[in-house]
């Protein structure tokens, strides 16, 4: 495995273990789709940037090649989940967000088996797609407080999951057409446009507080530009079903960044799932395997 993929797994779960706590802030003086819309415009503005940088005068030639493609992967990665987890977040705190979100890498190791079998997950591995899955449990625990509408935005968080999951599929089988930042590019800007008549409807009457708007700020120039970059790097060089262990390292990031910045105690509970998390990313990617047996000769 190459040695890229923990130093870019480790930039990606920092970019958006903190979107959990922007989105938590944003929300409160912002409308769930205009946050996003601020999210996804500041996004598309660093994504085509990039992509007009790096590409000269060839920039025009990849983002029409990636416009097809991206706009069925502005739904899938973008606009669907980013509105639900939104949503979620009115009625979860962000930490159980993030632990519900963990749940991408379990759906998908069920969407390969459909879509893209090469990438099949088994044997070592799916133990440690299990462990990690553990891990979660054990963050998440069993506090049911907050009711049937905590239930409903927990909810959101997962099925915007499966959207993930489904995503990080289709975009790694389009990588192999188009490069990886302009297809980020082309997906972010659909999911602009997606989302625009909704955010146009919920304008605020009333200018939104400065946390608010730093906080959509960073949402789109951190947790969804940035992020981007490392995202489609992460699924050409290493897959779907690796890149999608990041997921398993947000709930964790959460809980550090809720320790450093808000004082929130971290429980034994929470840092046994941590060492859980950690050891399932470990085996699930492949970095943890079992030593290969010996060839026994014959007659003994």
């Amino acid at each position: 495995m190459s040695r890229r993929y923990f130093p870019l797994l480790l930039t990606l779960s920092a970019l958006w273990g903190a979107s959990y706590l922007f989105i938590k802030v944003g929300v409160r003086d912002l409308a769930l789709t205009v946050l996003v819309e601020l999210r996804l415009l500041l996004a598309a503005a660093v994504l085509i940037g990039f992509v007009c940088l790096r590409e000269g005068k060839r920039a025009a030639a990849e983002l029409k090649a990636a416009a097809r493609p991206g706009m069925f992967l502005g739904l899938l990665n973008a606009a669907i989940p980013f509105v639900l987890i939104a949503w979620g977040e009115r009625h979860v705190d962000s930490g159980v967000a993030a632990v519900a979100n963990a749940t991408v890498p379990i759906f998908n190791a069920l969407l390969v088996l459909r879509f893209n079998p090469a990438e099949r997950v088994s044997g070592t591995r799916f133990a440690g797609v299990l462990a990690g899955l553990a891990g979660v449990a054990v963050l998440a625990g069993l506090d049911t407080r907050g009711g049937w509408w905590a239930a409903a935005g927990t909810l959101a968080v997962v099925v915007a999951s499966i959207s993930y999951a489904g995503g990080g599929i289709y975009g790694q089988l389009r990588l192999s057409r188009v490069s990886g930042p302009a297809l980020a590019a082309a997906s972010i800007a659909s999911a602009a446009v997606y989302v625009l008549p909704f955010s146009l409807v919920q304008l605020p009457h009333h200018a939104p507080g400065w946390k608010s708007l730093a906080s959509a700020a960073a949402l789109g120039l951190l947790g969804t530009g940035a992020a981007q970059l490392v995202l489609f790097r992460m699924l050409r060089l290493h897959g779907a079903a690796r890149t999608s262990l990041v997921t398993y390292l947000l709930p964790p990031t959460a809980l550090l960044y809720g320790a450093l910045f808000l004082g929130e105690p971290v429980t034994a509970a929470e840092a046994g799932g941590l060492a859980l998390i950690l050891l399932g990313v470990a085996v699930g990617s492949g970095l943890l395997r079992p030593a290969p047996r010996a060839a026994v000769e014959p007659g003994r």
